[in-house]
């Protein structure tokens, strides 16, 4: 049988291990993506014993369709983390820093946008840090079309915009 996982034993440890890992609850797609890191899980298997671990209360399983560690998952997952074969978490490690610094990502530049009552359109443009909020800024846009390009190109480099703005009103004696 390829890979290092081969049984559900196996898979149900990995899946405690990614699930642990994560630093914010990720819909069925994130994890069975970062399962497949081994040859030797398959769908069938994962999405077997992902329910099983919800039904056993080390997972849980929101309304919007993400899943979380329970105490009793961190626990486990803690105890289990040695069972997995050290190359599968290595891999898993990798997988994992890549996805929790998009989850970072996502939770640090955000957008919106809002049809007012003359038929144009707010877009809120909002940029973190790891201590709080850098920008928070508001572009009335006439169309919908236009809201969803600044927005879009927010979300693509809002450092290289929040970076220009400032230097834009830092300069001085240029008008």
């Amino acid at each position: 049988m390829p890979g290092f996982i081969h049984d559900h034993l196996d898979i149900k440890f990995l899946l405690l291990y990614i699930t642990s890992h994560l630093e914010e609850p990720v819909p069925y797609a994130t994890i069975l993506e970062l399962a497949l890191c081994d040859e030797g899980v398959g769908y069938f298997d994962f999405a077997e014993c992902l329910h099983s671990l919800v039904e056993s209360e080390h997972l849980t399983l929101s309304e919007d369709g993400l899943y979380a560690p329970t105490e009793k998952g961190y626990r486990n997952a803690e105890i289990c983390a040695d069972s997995l074969p050290y190359s599968v978490r290595l891999k898993c490690d990798r997988n994992l820093q890549e996805w929790n610094r998009k989850l970072r990502r996502k939770r640090q530049v955000r957008t919106s946008m809002e049809k007012r009552k003359n038929g144009t359109y707010t877009v809120r443009m909002v940029l973190d840090d790891d201590v709080g909020n850098v920008m928070d800024l508001k572009l009335v846009a006439l169309r919908e079309d236009m809201a969803q390009v600044l927005a879009q190109r927010f979300e693509r480099s809002p450092e290289k915009i929040y970076t220009r703005l400032m230097d834009f009103l830092l300069e001085e004696g240029k008008s």
